[in-house]
């Protein structure tokens, strides 16, 4: 089929960009691999990935320089001559034809302007009259200016002379006007070049006579003379009078066309856009037309030997444009993560549910979402939906204050004070309390929801690992610190309309701080959680470490599943810009089935090749056998791909054999939801965090949304929820003096004074967990029936 070929302009048109995936050569341990380059200006540039653009370039050639070699169908190289030679590789012949034609004109384009780089260009033409110069303004936008100055000996050039436009139609009208106006500008320089000449040559004779005057002996006729120097002087005055209105002439005429010039070179533009994207919208239906084409015709089975994969670090062969999201596959893993995806054999695709020697029925399935196999295959009978009022939450909160941080003013409050009673301004905090931020991993319910739908323990866990991820997306931005809890606070989330969930938090320790979080659904799940935090700060950075594990649990399989959370790190802690990031390893095992899912946070690092944020992971059963990857960011969005067919590969960085998986095409299991406008000055808040920390009525006492400091934090008061979170903390250290001495009297010997501070928390209980074999406290019931009660004697004060 024929490729489009957008036509080649006259002009260089230097906002002509060209992105797109070409495979790059690096050695011959690693071959080729995946790279993200860019044409513009005459460079082409290239990245790791789309991510790098704004901070990281891996690589430039002047392409003005360049030579372009084509070797066979799908490889060419670009050499600058010797310095920098690229060996590069297209997906498909098509896409190397598109970047040949891209890479030429822009060559074409970069010699050009090379030559035409000069700012002002002026060149002196000799004369039987005198001379002309020619001075050449050649702008980057494409317009290029000519004035022609003619320095004539003639004192009586003096003429002006308008030569009229020359009639047209078209193109041929608007050249002729340009050439019309440069001969009346021509003209105008004329005029000017003979006023100049009759300055000069009035100037030298009034000079003279000046000079006679002064010489002249008294008694001597000096009338004359004084006669002399007042002609000359009001002939210069004329001469001058006369270069400043043709001054005035040219600068205005000059001026109008300049404005007519700059619209017309605005509608060129915006004409060459349009066609531009005219001619984009047409390569992406031509490309659209050959898949379809491809996808009709049989592949060749070729396509399944891993081996060549591998060897080559491609994915498979095929169109790689953007916009085929179906046939992208990530690229090999280079860190110790021990795997490679290739695409399965056709053989998958096509083949029906029947069984195939050598893959079970489970592994043989057709490649389908997970709603359409194990939700759909749910055929229990749902009751009928009731009409409702659900409540309307809040969209907006108080925007944050730009309150200036004058750090003299906190250090001066600290002076001669112990170190754990020094208060923490609330510049630092977010107004929502750690209970809250625990809540807030409900942010993707829906992903256990799914998840207790399934029948098949395997597919369950693909979800319930999206869960887990999940919960760090609404991290990305949320550099304020939480508000540490209270002993004895609380933070329910009912939800149970809407969503059909409810959850409860308590804080169930202060030393070290520990929270204790119960949520379950109508959907047939139980999440619960005790947290305690750990931090370093190392200098430059602050790493948080969650110590406590997440255990969830879902009524009709009976499957029970536990992980626990990932460091986080907090960057540019003395200079610089706050930014976050999650880096480790979590294990999420089923304790039911042995099924696991090993999940792998990837550091941020520099020198790295991998987006930025990107998580990996792979589903095995009892005896280690894989059958889902998983791969992504936590940041965005997570996909999950069906594992057909795994082999051993060739060795890795650190000599490790990689497996290689063959999968069916990604599906996405999880997206991160957009933020809501303006939520960069509502502290990168999302739509359930906003409605966390609203007013409700029949909560809790001890609700965090009846925190006095965190509230006027919300409102904006700053310098009033300073004075009430210092006035809270001193409360709390108050009373847990009062409780160990009471703690200390009711002690019948030393032994059991050891330990004065025994708190014991009201709605959470500690147990050993026998399936975990964890010791974790859980809801022990009480707080709803509470609530619906309006019974609260039990809750302590603590606000």
């Amino acid at each position: 089929m024929s490729e489009p070929k957008p036509p080649i302009p006259t002009t260089p048109t230097p906002g002509d960009t060209y992105k797109g995936w070409l495979f790059k050569w690096t050695n011959y341990i690693k071959g080729y691999q995946r790279r993200w380059f860019v044409l513009s200006n005459g460079l082409l540039s290239y990245y790791r990935s789309q991510a790098e653009m704004g901070h990281t370039c891996r690589g430039t050639i002047n392409l003005a320089t360049a030579n372009i070699a084509v070797e066979d169908s799908c490889n060419f190289v670009i050499s600058n001559g010797g310095a920098q030679t690229y060996h590069l590789k297209a997906s498909s012949e098509v896409e190397r034809q598109r970047w040949i034609t891209a890479l030429e004109l822009a060559k074409a384009k970069a010699v050009r302007m090379q030559d035409e780089s000069g700012e002002i260009k002026a060149e002196l033409v000799g004369g039987s009259k005198g001379c002309i110069i020619i001075i050449l303004i050649t702008f980057r936008d494409d317009v290029v200016v000519l004035f022609y100055l003619s320095l004539s000996s003639d004192d009586s050039a003096d003429e002006f002379c308008a030569v009229p436009p020359a009639s047209g139609q078209g193109g041929g009208s608007h050249n002729s006007e340009i050439q019309s106006t440069l001969r009346t500008l021509s003209s105008k320089v004329e005029d000017l070049s003979t006023c100049n000449d009759l300055i000069v040559k009035h100037g030298s004779a009034l000079q003279r006579s000046l000079s006679e005057l002064e010489g002249l002996r008294v008694g001597a006729d000096v009338g004359e003379k004084i006669r002399q120097v007042t002609e000359r002087a009001t002939l210069f005055r004329i001469t001058s009078n006369a270069m400043i209105n043709a001054c005035r002439d040219f600068l205005s005429i000059a001026q109008s066309h300049s404005k007519r010039w700059q619209k017309a070179l605005q509608t060129e533009r915006d004409q060459r856009i349009r066609l531009e994207e005219t001619l984009e919208q047409l390569a992406k239906q031509h490309n659209h037309l050959e898949r379809a084409f491809r996808g009709a015709t049989v592949l060749p089975p070729s396509l399944s030997n891993p081996n060549l994969s591998i060897k080559s670090g491609v994915s498979g062969k095929g169109d790689a444009s953007d916009e085929d999201d179906d046939n992208e596959f990530f690229d090999a893993m280079e860190d110790p993560t021990g795997f490679i995806t290739v695409p399965a054999d056709p053989k998958y695709h096509r083949r029906s549910g029947s069984n195939i020697s050598g893959i079970s029925n489970e592994t043989g399935m057709d490649d389908q979402s997970f709603d359409e196999l194990s939700l759909a295959s749910n055929s229990e009978t749902s009751p009928p939906l009731e009409l409702e009022l659900v409540r309307q939450r809040r969209t907006r909160i108080p925007e944050k204050p730009n309150y200036y941080l004058n750090l003299w003013s906190i250090m001066k409050n600290c002076i001669g004070k112990e170190l754990s009673k020094i208060p923490m301004p609330v510049n630092f905090n977010e107004p929502l309390s750690m209970l809250q931020r625990l809540s807030e991993d409900l942010e993707y319910y829906e992903l256990l929801d799914k998840a207790a739908k399934c029948q098949n323990s395997l597919e369950q866990m693909c979800y319930v690992a999206a869960f887990t991820i999940s919960s760090y997306s609404t991290t990305v931005h949320r550099t304020g610190k939480p508000f540490n809890p209270l002993l004895g606070e609380t933070f329910e989330l009912d939800r149970i309309r809407e969503s059909g969930y409810r959850s409860l938090c308590e804080q169930v320790s202060h030393h070290p701080p520990a929270a204790a979080h119960h949520a379950f659904s109508e959907k047939g799940w139980t999440l619960r959680q005790e947290i305690t935090l750990a931090s370093k700060f190392r200098g430059k950075y602050l790493s948080i470490m969650p110590l406590g594990s997440i255990q969830c649990m879902f009524d009709k399989s009976n499957n029970q599943y536990s992980w626990k959370k990932v460091t986080t790190t907090v960057h540019n802690i003395i200079v610089g810009k706050l930014w976050i990031d999650q880096s480790g390893e979590i294990d999420v095992v089923n304790h039911k089935t042995g099924d696991r899912c090993h999940l792998k946070f990837a550091p941020y690092s520099y020198f790295s090749r991998d987006v930025p944020r990107k998580v990996t992971g792979v589903v095995t059963d009892k005896d280690g056998k894989a059958h889902y990857v998983l791969s992504g960011t936590w940041d965005e969005k997570m996909e999950f791909s069906r594992i057909m067919q795994s082999s051993k590969g060739e060795n890795g960085t650190e000599g490790k054999q990689r497996t290689v998986y063959q999968t069916l095409k990604p599906k996405e299991i999880w997206r991160k939801n957009p933020l809501l406008e303006g939520a960069e000055n509502m502290y990168y808040f999302s739509s359930l965090a906003l409605t966390l920390n609203e007013p409700e009525e029949g909560v809790a006492p001890t609700d965090s949304r009846r925190r006095p400091d965190q509230r006027l934090m919300e409102e904006g008061r700053w310098d009033e929820a300073n004075a009430e979170k210092q006035r809270l903390e001193e409360k709390q250290r108050s009373t847990r003096r009062e409780r160990e001495r009471d703690a200390v009297k009711a002690a019948t010997t030393p032994e059991e004074g050891a330990h004065p501070d025994n708190y014991q928390a009201l709605w959470f209980e500690k147990i050993h967990d026998s399936a975990s074999g964890e010791t974790l406290h859980v809801y022990k019931g009480g707080y709803w029936e509470a609530k619906e009660q309006g019974s609260w004697e039990m809750c302590p004060d603590i606000f």
